[in-house]
């Protein structure tokens, strides 16, 4: 996985593509440049030179690409580039994109999840593979419709419809000087319009030189475009309009793009960002995580020390469930304003976790200087790769969400899950306590997440009308069982980080010890209810609920007759993994989160007396 490079922290790959009037290798990498911040460990550029297309790639940063464009330039009108970080394969040029046959190049965000599949089929028709990449595939398998016969448009087409998982993709063709097409299913896509001329970029920043009016794509969307404009096709395969925007991303280095806040982009923003800290931990190709040395032999660690505050340590509170049960280690978690004080005792060749998305949490750097001191391990999951909390500790576990502008955490929460888990998988499988079988079930359970969070947010309206009976209520109570208490305890926090209104998460389990007095009529429970090995016990405090005349919205993947009691609402979810559950369950208590805030008019973004860092005790 390239872990000698240095990496900051960020971390998605980038696409450009232009349809101009004279060469665009120039403006193909300036534009690729402006997506530097996103983070790569290779780059290229493919255009239609003559009617055949060409390319070049490099290994490490756009100035040894420039270079190669020096010795060697690239002529050509119609161009795509990309900035790679790797997810199937090393960070190689062999790997670099753009992928190509003699028909074909290709430029591609996330995973095809199905690409062993395809690639075995093509392969068995003769087709040759040159790569270790997921992207290959998709550039075959276009290759092969054409060789059928079918025009560009049309095999692009056909192709899509055999593609699983969350990606964007630009794509063009020999002998087509005037033609790209783009595709998104998971991962953003902007179209830029000039006079006479095309761009696409993976968002607004990478096309602000070039034009300042964009389209984006929506979720399932594809595109034909030409250097006369853009025909819009959604999911179905009818023709779509898209609102045109005027961009404001050049005066900024992230905007919103086509979202009222911050925190819908960002929540939007999840199978892409999801997808790439997956691939920094797992050989997707092999089926196994592919994790870092920490310093600490992994079948050694007699305990595991997990310290954060808010929303980080309900992340933590998930990994507790994953280590003790996947690994079978002992977990000990506390906030970090707890830790630090209570002068805990902390076991010999014992791991450290501290969890922060900024790197700079007062509490939090405070417990892991503790627990250094106490001869632990630290190893710290952060998404700012250069923060203090990440030069403190002997190993950094980064999360890629990019950055997080909106106080309540979204993508970087679903990272930090994604991180815990591959290091659960990590630790059960070195004590030999979770065999092959078992540990590429769990990877394909997590690869599949993108994909479904994708639908989730594709089905977002749903949301809205569950929202406006939230927002006329004075307490709203989650109830979640086993990995689902962290994630109810998390919902109640977004809501009440947001919206302002009193909301609570318990143990589904504690609800007779106490919360059940709280029910009447007037009172939402937000039950988080995966259909596992807890569901019937979940069910159960479910109707104890519902008995009490309590308005239930139901977030689960069960058939409604398993439910056997009256829910107001259910938030019907695909059949997952049980590692994958916590990570897909969150992305409605989300969307919860957010049109109930919206719907009561506070300030999404920057909501009252909270920071997005507390650097303060």
């Amino acid at each position: 996985m390239g872990w000698g490079t240095e990496r900051n922290g960020i971390g998605m790959c980038g696409i450009v593509g232009i349809l101009g009037k004279s060469t665009v290798a120039t403006n193909l990498v300036d534009a690729l440049r402006r997506l530097e911040y996103r983070g790569y460990d290779s780059a290229g550029i493919a255009t239609v030179e003559d009617g055949s297309l060409e390319r070049r790639r490099a290994e490490g940063k756009l100035r040894n690409l420039e270079r190669r464009l020096n010795d060697e330039p690239l002529a050509g009108r119609t161009g795509i580039g990309h900035t790679r970080w790797a997810t199937h394969g090393r960070p190689t040029e062999r790997n670099a994109h753009p992928h190509m046959t003699a028909k074909v190049s290709v430029v591609h965000n996330g995973i095809i999840e199905n690409f062993r599949a395809l690639r075995a089929e093509l392969e068995a028709k003769g087709h040759v593979f040159e790569t270790d990449t997921d992207t290959e595939s998709v550039v075959h398998l276009i290759t092969d419709e054409m060789q059928k016969g079918l025009p560009p448009v049309d095999a692009v087409r056909e192709a899509l419809q055999h593609l699983e998982g969350a990606f964007a993709l630009g794509i063009i063709f020999a002998g087509h000087d005037d033609l790209m097409i783009a595709a998104r299913k998971g991962s953003p896509l902007a179209i830029g319009y000039g006079a006479g001329e095309m761009y696409l970029g993976s968002d607004a920043i990478a096309l602000a030189p070039f034009t300042d009016t964009i389209t984006y794509l929506e979720e399932g969307d594809w595109a034909v475009l030409t250097r006369n404009g853009a025909e819009i096709h959604d999911l179905e395969g009818a023709i779509v309009e898209r609102p045109v925007v005027k961009s404001v991303a050049s005066a900024l280095l992230v905007d919103k793009g086509n979202h009222r806040h911050f925190m819908a982009k960002e929540i939007h923003e999840q199978p892409e960002v999801i997808s790439h800290t997956l691939a920094n931990y797992i050989d997707m190709a092999a089926g196994r995580v592919n994790f870092p040395d920490l310093g600490i032999a992994l079948d050694s660690i007699d305990r595991v020390t997990i310290s954060a505050c808010g929303t980080a340590y309900y992340a933590g509170l998930v990994a507790k469930y994953w280590i003790e049960r996947i690994a079978r280690v002992p977990v000990e978690i506390d906030v970090a304003s707890e830790l630090r004080y209570r002068e805990a005792p902390l076991p010999p060749n014992g791991l450290a976790l501290l969890v922060s998305q900024s790197g700079e949490t007062a509490d939090t750097l405070a417990t892991l200087r503790y627990c250094r001191a106490n001869g632990q391990r630290i190893a710290s999951i952060v998404n700012v790769r250069t923060s203090t909390i990440a030069r403190e500790s002997h190993t950094v576990l980064p999360t890629l969400a990019g950055p997080e502008i909106g106080v309540a955490s979204t993508k970087a929460f679903t990272c930090q899950l994604s991180v815990l888990a591959c290091l659960a998988l990590a630790i059960g499988r070195a004590r030999g306590v979770l065999d092959r079988d078992a540990e590429a079930a769990h990877v394909k359970a997590l690869t599949e997440i993108p994909r479904h969070v994708a639908g989730i947010v594709r089905h977002e309206s749903q949301f809205v009308s569950i929202a406006q009976e939230l927002s006329k209520a004075r307490d709203v109570l989650y109830l979640g069982r086993g990995t689902s208490y962290p994630i109810a305890l998390e919902g109640a926090l977004k809501l009440k980080e947001i919206s302002y209104l009193h909301a609570e998460g318990y143990a589904a389990g504690e609800l007779k010890h106490g919360p059940i007095a709280l029910i009447d009529d007037n009172v939402p429970v937000i039950v988080v209810a995966p259909e596992d090995d807890l569901f019937d016990k979940t069910i159960s405090n479910m109707q104890e609920v519902a008995a009490r005349g309590g308005q239930i919205i139901l977030i689960s993947d069960a058939a409604p007759h398993k439910v056997a009691c009256k829910v107001a609402a259910h938030i019907e979810m695909p059949s997952v993994g049980t590692i994958a559950t916590p990570l897909l369950y969150a992305v409605p208590t989300q969307l919860i989160a957010y049109h109930t805030a919206v719907i009561m008019g506070t300030d999404v973004d920057q909501p009252r007396n909270l920071a997005k860092s507390v650097t303060v005790e």
